[in-house]
């Protein structure tokens, strides 16, 4: 079986794996000192816009259906 390497739902998992990646990193700049706050705002700004691209994309691949 061919795997579609440019499939929406291939994408939707690198962006899920992105998202994790970021709240790791998160995690450890806002742990490490001197505190880098310039550089937080940067990942927390990152990681909020790579939420909102899986909800959309969530949502585009599997649409609620009309009650």
């Amino acid at each position: 079986m061919e795997t579609n390497l440019h499939s929406p739902q291939r994408r939707l998992i690198e962006l899920r794996i992105e998202h994790a990646d970021l709240n790791a990193l998160v995690d450890r700049v806002s742990h490490a000192l001197p505190l880098d706050e310039l550089m937080l705002q940067r990942l927390k700004k990152r990681r909020l816009r790579l939420r909102d691209l899986i909800a959309a994309m969530e949502l585009k691949l599997d649409p609620k259906e009309p009650a």
